[in-house]
């Protein structure tokens, strides 16, 4: 009985999870409509550097894209990568990103070039791609490891590319400081194993 009410907790955890990360994925799509329609009016969200009053795009510039293509390129490893995050609960995935996406919107906003508008959703990609790449290891769970070197093994390359200072009209800076913030959540937001219980 007990093996059967864990498999529909587990069962239900990786519905909620693909629910919220479908939608997630819609609303950006929707959002680019909407910038489209609207004359691209939502690019001003991105965040532009040492502006104070710019401080207040740091979390919308993590949803907002420049064009269709920048949408299709961060949607599919955002809905994989998110719905292995939040396999561990709903509640602390969001935290999780939460705190991906405002240190890297605020690293952004502190070191980005002068003069540049940056957004979309690959600084909090990078960020789930460090957190599922040492959580499991930091955690002790054999899934989580599993799940971070199937990460590692597909989007590892991609990653390191994103990475490089040379590609013109990507904010490698907003990819470093997504990576170190999701191994920093790692760590910050690590559970603790429980004891095994006992019978007498």
């Amino acid at each position: 009985m007990t093996d059967t009410r864990l498999e529909w907790t587990q069962g239900d955890r990786a519905k909620a999870a693909a629910k919220l990360m479908l939608g997630w994925v819609a609303l950006l799509w929707v959002l680019e409509v909407v910038d489209v329609v609207s004359g691209h009016a939502l690019d001003g969200l991105g965040i532009t550097p040492r502006e104070p009053s710019e401080l207040v795009d740091v979390v919308p510039a993590a949803f907002i894209h420049f064009g269709f293509a920048h949408v299709a390129a961060n949607s599919v490893p955002l809905l994989v990568m998110g719905f292995l995050a939040a396999l561990g609960g709903i509640r602390r995935f969001a935290m999780i990103c939460a705190a991906i996406i405002v240190a890297d919107g605020l690293g952004v906003w502190l070191i980005a070039p002068a003069h540049t508008n940056t957004a979309g959703a690959s600084g909090l990609i990078f960020g789930l791609f460090g957190y599922l790449l040492v959580s499991g290891f930091v955690e002790r769970r054999p899934w989580g490891v599993v799940a971070g070197l199937l990460v590692g093994a597909v989007w590892g390359g991609a990653i390191l590319a994103g990475l490089a200072p040379t590609q013109t009209g990507v904010s490698w800076q907003a990819h470093l400081l997504g990576l170190i913030a999701g191994v920093g959540t790692a760590f910050v937001f690590r559970r603790r194993a429980t004891p095994a219980a006992l019978t007498s």
